[in-house]
């Protein structure tokens, strides 16, 4: 697994730790799949990865200062690896 899904991760989980109880679940379950695709031999495709990308920007517009910006360097460090995904 590409090493930016994996920063994406650490960065959620850092985020998740200080990110407000109504958006706290998403990012915990966000970093969740993330960790299940670094560690296991699953590996997301686009549609999977576009609902990833659609929580966390949503997550974004509700969060502020640290929490943005962990949530921001996710999206980037996801869409990074989208990019490299092949298409169905």
């Amino acid at each position: 697994m590409p090493a930016s899904l994996e920063q994406a991760r650490d960065d959620l989980k850092q985020a998740e730790k200080t990110a407000d109880d109504d958006v706290r679940e998403d990012i915990r379950e966000t970093a969740e799949a993330f960790r299940d695709y670094v560690i296991g031999e699953h590996t997301p495709d686009h549609a999977v990865l576009d609902s990833h990308l659609n929580t966390l920007r949503q997550v974004r517009e509700e969060v502020d200062g640290d929490t943005k910006e962990r949530i921001e360097r996710a999206l980037e460090a996801t869409e990074n690896y989208r990019e490299d995904v092949e298409q169905a």
